[in-house]
């Protein structure tokens, strides 16, 4: 009986050895093979930190180049339509396929030629901060000097007779009287007379805030009697994506859009047009320059910190 008690217990030591002791070396190893995988873990990371880099600028630049530009807004030409500090989103797409502006949409389109004051400064940055702005430019991070953007409101099209105003103070189009909702409160459509048959390939634009707008009324001076070429246009202006308060559509006015089309008349402008500019037109002129439209961040920062392994190990999704 004593010798299987004495086995019994030669044989239960062993076990009970192993069995303490084997939880601490697996608490141990855990630890290193954590630390292993998190040395792991941030190897990787800064591995493909440049090619996220690399690839969000590229997505950034087909997407501004392409499809959606954001623009900033930095006067208060298009109130109250659009105040100033609001993020637009300008549809680049539906022009390649050769879709023209409509009456009443809101465009960006490149400065014709004497819209815009170009002040240029001399640069103090050196050569590596310049390429960077370059860089950054053009994926539409930054403003570039070499882009000068304005927004307004397409009034005519090609063909179009714009005219103001009539017995009751107000613009026609085609003698078509025009119910202008949008302008700003306490303007009238506009302080001078005015009209203009607009060209073939052109068209007429007036900013909402009629008293602040140099547009179209200010240039008929200038080549083309103050209508921008269509080919000048950089897209439609659709949406105010900021700030969230004043997110909404930028919609099309009936009154502008039902208007009857006639055909386009020859790139002239009236005799008696550009008598009555050289004489003065009566009337509140506004600020005879704006300032040029600033690009916006594209957004693709998001992408950049949710890129990758740890990236997604960080995301959480919703559901």
């Amino acid at each position: 009986m004593g010798t299987r008690g004495r086995g019994r217990i030669a044989e239960v030591r062993p076990e009970e050895s192993e069995s303490g002791a084997t939880p601490v070396r697996g608490r141990a190893e855990r630890r290193r093979t954590a630390q292993r995988a998190a040395r792991r873990r941030r190897r990787s990371l800064f591995r493909e930190l440049p090619l996220v880099v690399v690839v969000a600028l590229v997505i950034a630049l087909v997407l501004k180049t392409f499809f959606i530009q954001v623009f900033v807004i930095p006067s208060g030409s298009m109130e109250q339509t659009i105040q100033i500090g609001d993020r637009v989103l300008v549809d680049k797409l539906t022009p390649w396929f050769g879709n023209e502006p409509g009456r009443g949409e809101v465009v960006v389109f490149r400065d014709p030629g004497g819209w815009l004051e170009n002040e240029r400064k001399t640069s103090t940055d050196g050569p590596v901060v310049r390429r960077v702005k370059q860089v950054f430019s053009a994926v539409g991070l930054l403003p570039s000097d070499n882009e000068h953007d304005l927004i307004k409101r397409v009034i005519g099209v090609a063909g179009d007779t714009v005219e103001c105003c009539d017995a009751k103070g107000r613009l026609s189009v085609n003698g078509t009287p025009v119910d202008e909702t949008y302008i700003a409160p306490g303007n009238v459509p506009s302080r001078q007379p005015f009209k203009v048959t607009v060209p073939a390939g052109r068209l007429w634009v007036m900013g909402d805030h009629r008293d602040l707008s140099a547009d179209s009324r200010f240039h008929m001076g200038n080549p083309g009697g103050g209508t921008i070429p269509v080919d000048n246009v950089v897209g439609r202006a659709f949406l105010i994506a900021w700030p969230l308060p004043r997110l909404g559509q930028l919609d099309v006015p009936k009154s502008l859009s039902s208007i009857q089309a006639r055909p386009a008349a020859s790139a002239t402008v009236p005799q008696s047009t550009a008598a009555q500019i050289r004489a003065g037109l009566p009337g509140q002129a506004p600020t005879p320059a704006e300032p040029s439209l600033v690009m916006g961040v594209l957004g693709f920062l998001p992408l950049v910190a949710g890129w990758g392994p740890a990236g997604r190990r960080r995301r959480r999704w919703p559901g």
